[in-house]
């Protein structure tokens, strides 16, 4: 491997810019589906050697954007694909929108470039390491909560082992995922290291962890453990082409219905996936908008039809759209709407409700709508309404069916905000509609769940319209899945629950504290002893 980055770092040497552009790029494959970290990992080497030659800061900036905006641009290339889905916007500009929301995220990965330069100009190469570590960790941080954040992807997913295997994410619960990208990071810098047995040994303690991390199964010292809640969690597949259908709403409910069926004899919980159901089934709409339903307009109606198809000793989570009203002049009109997960029992009552929190801007929102609207932008997102925001991570009590998480869709994607550390759950449900996520997104998707329920020590359910819907145990195993593109249900019991990890109880607080612990041992240490090397 050092070899193979030595070589790539003599080529880059001649043209830097061009050279960050194009080690980005390759360091995106070290992401699902293609997931070859052996190859993202020296390109991710080779651009961090090259920048430790930055002549200055601005040149340290700005190879660390243009390595981020071709790193960010190859890795979100799925959010392309969600623009063949709307029917009154051009589908070429979601080849530019991928790009030009890369322009944003690139300050980041700029951001920690920068402050590495800054901070260990005097350093040597062990400095220099650790302060981009600890500063990449601050930088992703930063990506996950400013402006509503969009951490997708972290850096530390390239080192998410296969379904059978965490891989280097078994650390996740000691250090968090922004933690972990710091040590991607860090292992990558290490593998460079000239002369000196210090850091000969550096080296090969980076070689280790990398190699035995990503190939070790270490879910063999965690046995699986479950619970006494069997499930049903249903993947209906429903495609983007007819999932707006109204002629079609009837026939997508039977097929939902099929699925379920089998089984309705046991208590259980059944998990359907978000836009599973089309019907509004709260009361106290006005009729006008209950006549697009499927079953006669009566949301009491719907809701019975519902309880019998899971059971009457079942419990049922599942995807809908909820609506807010105001009533002026006499005519009560919707101003909101709000995408939920209702539970509904055996006897078709609402025993609880969760709004989702984190919405996606232009998708579910038009940031400044009185300024964009009248530019002709409302067209990015469907309908003349927005969706708002719930009070974010809440915990359903489900009784017999235990205590339920609610992550709908891209939300479990933000480490460190989907679970209520006060009232902790016994799983996490994830209902998503990945139909639109293009080849890439649904398998990151799975990813970065599977990384909560390491981090958390929390099950992981997840069930969506196309796939890939899995079930996670706390371990980021995955036991049960339904491959894309395939109608099924699968059935069994919910893993266990671990008690709550290290990360669980001090949440981002601990990846930050780890930033800090890098960062001055990137500027301390290497003065203390003496670690000075000539630059280039």
């Amino acid at each position: 491997m050092r070899a193979r980055i030595e070589n790539l770092i003599q080529t880059a040497r001649s043209r830097p810019g061009l050279s960050a552009l194009f080690l980005g790029a390759i360091a995106a494959f070290g992401y699902p589906p293609l997931h070859v970290w052996w190859i993202a990992i020296p390109a991710l080497a080779a651009f961090i050697a090259l920048l430790r030659e930055a002549k200055s800061w601005r040149s340290a900036a700005w190879q660390g954007w243009l390595f981020g905006w071709a790193h960010l641009t190859v890795a979100n290339n799925w959010i392309a694909t969600a623009f063949t889905y709307q029917s009154k916007m051009p589908e070429f500009l979601g080849w530019l929108a991928v790009p030009l929301l890369c322009v944003y995220l690139a300050i980041y990965p700029a951001l920690a470039a920068l402050a590495a330069h800054v901070l260990s100009r005097r350093s040597g190469a062990v400095g220099f390491a650790f302060v981009l570590a600890g500063a990449w960790i601050v930088a992703e941080w930063l990506r996950g909560w400013v402006f509503t954040g969009y951490p997708w992807p972290p850096l530390g997913l390239m080192v998410l082992g296969g379904w059978d295997h965490p891989g280097l994410a078994v650390l996740l619960p000691w250090m968090g995922t922004y933690a972990l990208s710091g040590l991607v990071v860090l292992l990558s810098s290490l593998l460079l290291l000239r002369a000196g047995a210090l850091h000969r040994g550096l080296q090969i303690g980076a070689f280790a962890l990398l190699g035995l991390g990503m190939v070790v199964p270490w879910e063999d010292f965690q046995p699986d453990r479950q619970t006494t809640i069997d499930y049903t969690l249903v993947q209906p597949l429903l495609t983007q082409e007819e999932i707006n259908d109204p002629t079609r709403f009837e026939e997508q409910f039977e097929r939902i219905a099929d699925l379920t069926l089998p089984g309705r004899e046991r208590s259980r919980l059944v998990l359907w996936p978000e836009s599973a159901v089309p019907d509004y089934l709260e009361d106290g709409y006005p009729q006008r908008y209950y006549t697009r339903m499927t079953s006669g307009g009566d949301p009491e109606f719907a809701r019975r039809r519902i309880a019998a198809v899971i059971g009457v000793d079942a419990t049922l989570l599942t995807g809908v759209v909820n609506l807010d009203f105001q009533e002026k002049a006499g005519i009560r009109s919707v101003v909101s709407a709000r995408n939920s997960v209702l539970a509904i029992d055996g006897t078709g009552d609402i025993t609880g409700h969760y709004a989702k929190a984190h919405l996606v801007p232009y998708g579910e929102y038009l940031p400044m709508r009185p300024i964009l609207e009248p530019l002709g932008l409302s067209r990015l997102v469907a309908g003349s309404i927005d969706y708002v925001s719930g009070p974010g991570p809440q915990t359903l009590d489900l009784g017999r069916h235990g205590r339920a998480g609610i992550q709908i869709c891209y939300e479990i994607v933000f480490s460190g905000q989907v679970v209520d550390p006060a009232n902790r759950p016994d799983y996490i449900f994830n209902p998503s509609n990945d139909g639109w996520f293009g080849t890439w997104g649904p398998p990151q998707h799975l990813a970065q769940a599977r990384m909560r329920a390491i981090e958390e020590g929390l099950p992981v359910l997840r069930s969506t319209t196309t796939g890939i819907s899995a079930v996670i145990d706390a371990n980021g195993v995955v036991r049960a899945s339904i491959a894309s593109g395939k109608a099924d249900a699968i059935s069994g019991t919910i893993p266990a629950a671990k008690p709550p990890t290290l990360f669980a109880r001090l949440g981002n607080a601990l990846p930050l504290g780890w930033a800090a612990v890098l960062l001055l041992l990137g500027v301390a240490v290497p003065r203390l002893l003496a670690l000075r090397e000539p630059r280039g």
